[in-house]
């Protein structure tokens, strides 16, 4: 598990400290024995980015490895500037993974964004409750549609605690079999091998075929327009 605290002003958390909390944690969980290996990442916002050296950067990558996690803005008013940003970390070598871009309403009414951003080399980390609705149909229903469309590379838990948000991906990913039948067979490329693959720098896996589906498309326009989105 990759610990990711928010790297923002509002929060203030300071990079270069990151790891040694993480330490403690692994201590913590030695002596409760507990087996699991949590290593150390941030969710970077694009408003601090701007403010963090390399060092600061490079000890909040996800897992010690080369990508970044960056996070999709919420608010409407900076959805033009994200993706022109982004892809100019593109051409400076940056490698990156793009947080929740199914709750970025620009995302949303722009999808061909997001698909020239993946194209780019970009890759997306959905949020498992957002197959489940908790952040509303129209989340729900832009999901679905980012892994029909082959657009989504990890689904992450993106817990913020053990109670309200915890760290469930399997419930998830069952709500989408039943909107999205097949969803269940690319759990492990979703949750386990492309995550691998993110913390080392290797090559993607080989993504799984999902069935056929007819009619997603209109779908996804009908309860978009629906939603008064």
């Amino acid at each position: 598990m990759v610990a990711t605290p928010h790297i923002d002003h509002r929060w203030d958390v300071e990079p270069t400290e990151v790891a040694a909390m993480v330490d403690r944690m692994r201590e913590a969980l030695a002596e409760a024995h507990i087996e699991l290996d949590v290593r150390a990442g941030g969710e970077i916002a694009l408003s601090r980015l701007a403010d963090l050296d390399p060092a600061q950067v490079n000890a909040v990558r996800l897992g010690g490895g080369p990508y970044m996690l960056l996070e999709c803005p919420h608010r409407s008013t900076v959805g033009t500037e994200f993706p022109a940003f982004v892809h100019r970390l593109r051409d400076r070598g940056e490698w990156i993974v793009l947080a929740h871009p199914e709750r970025s309403p620009a995302f949303q009414r722009s999808p061909d964004r997001l698909s020239a951003l993946v194209r780019d080399g970009v890759l997306t980390s959905i949020t498992a409750a957002s197959l489940l609705g908790s952040f509303g149909s129209t989340v729900q229903s832009f999901s679905l549609r980012l892994l029909r469309e082959g657009l989504v590379h990890n689904l992450a838990s993106d817990s913020h605690d053990a109670d309200r948000r915890g760290p469930e991906l399997l419930a998830g990913l069952q709500a989408a079999e039943r909107e999205l039948p097949g969803a269940l067979g690319m759990a492990d490329w979703l949750t386990s091998h492309v995550p691998e693959a993110i913390l080392v720098g290797d090559e993607l896996p080989v993504r799984p075929d999902l069935p056929q589906q007819r009619g997603g498309v209109r779908r996804w326009r009908d309860r978009l327009r629906g939603s008064g989105t």
